[in-house]
């Protein structure tokens, strides 16, 4: 669902933090942690520890009605200046009709967070929408692309006065994926085990804190099969075969499928000959996030990338059991890179 106001997570957050507060938040989407992030910092900040008792609440969609919640939210605060009050499982609270209601004449003195996870609000429910953005903030909170990740890590880690290399980047977020409460807790762990003299992460460092191999990763895998490195791949996925913590079919067939579809779309760019043009077709935040589709090109025909992407397709569909009865995944690692680089 499209948000009615433009607001993002950052956007929110200053809000919160020069003490600007709406009546209403409602927080929708797949990914927890935005959802997740902005009721803790209501839950923490908005009040003094001394006032909550008598003026926070917390309760559960699927404990209450509507009209409960629209009566809580009428009350006045006790010597204080806010009530706060927590929704969570928003989307089980069943008739919105006391909500829509209130939502049109709200308490400036209440502060409802309503968090809504694993879905938004049914699109058939417009005036209940109508009713939030007219009064507070209705916010998205949307799954991370994979490809948006290791912006996600830089800005996390810059925010809190720590650098990292390209490589380390995207070994972190090759292995961990999207899930973004394990995410920043991976990263939280490695900001931790930095000394003050050095606040730089290296592939060094992401092996020690969160076990992937410097030399073996999806990283190192994607850069053999750029360069048709043969023995390079060959030994990751024996590599992989053998230690299938470190790496599996699951975690790179993903990133194989992002790679060699964005070189086929670098085929058909204006420019295809730079860096700069290829990045600019494909969006990348910079340059030298292109290299690798240059020496893509290089290396690959576009015949041939048709090719690996339906190849990609079929494994796919074997590693979830359609029409394969018993190959393995390593036996089913070996075949597609086999394929690709022969």
């Amino acid at each position: 669902m499209a948000e009615a106001k433009s607001v993002t997570f950052d956007s929110i957050m200053r809000d919160l933090e020069a003490r600007k507060f709406a009546p209403v938040y409602y927080l929708m989407g797949d990914e927890p942690y935005y959802i997740d992030k902005i009721a803790d910092y209501i839950a923490e900040h908005v009040l003094q520890p001394e006032e909550r008792d008598f003026n926070q609440t917390v309760l559960f969609g699927s404990d209450v009605t509507a009209s409960q919640i629209a009566d809580a939210a009428r009350r006045y605060p006790m010597m204080s200046e806010y009530q706060v009050l927590i929704v969570k499982e928003a989307q089980n609270v069943k008739n919105t009709d006391a909500l829509e209601k209130y939502f049109k004449a709200p308490m400036t003195s209440t502060i409802l967070v309503m968090c809504h996870k694993n879905g938004t609000i049914d699109g058939r429910k417009k005036e209940y929408v109508k009713a939030i953005t007219a009064v507070g903030i209705l916010f998205e909170s949307k799954k991370l692309r994979d490809r948006d990740l290791p912006v996600f890590i830089e800005n996390y880690l810059r925010k809190r006065q720590v650098s990292i290399d390209p490589k380390s980047t995207q070994m972190i977020a090759d292995n961990i994926g999207a899930d973004l409460s394990r995410l920043t807790g991976e990263l939280d762990k490695v900001i931790l085990s930095l000394p003050e003299q050095d606040r730089r992460v290296t592939p060094q460092v992401v092996e020690d804190q969160i076990g992937v191999s410097k030399e073996f990763n999806g990283f190192e895998l994607r850069d053999a099969i750029v360069n048709r490195n043969v023995y390079k791949a060959n030994q990751i996925i024996k590599y992989f075969d053998e230690n299938p913590k470190a790496g599996s079919i699951y975690s790179f067939l993903p990133m194989l499928f992002n790679f060699f579809q964005n070189l086929m779309i670098s085929y058909y760019a204006p420019n295809n000959k730079s860096q700069e043009g290829v990045a600019e077709w494909l969006e990348l935040r910079s340059p030298w996030a292109a290299k690798d589709y240059m020496k893509g090109m290089k290396n690959y025909s576009g015949m041939k990338v048709m090719q690996i992407i339906t190849k990609i397709r079929e494994i796919d569909a074997k590693s979830k059991g359609l029409d394969n009865p018993n190959t393995p995944p390593g036996e089913l690692m070996k075949e597609l890179i086999f394929y690709i680089l022969h």
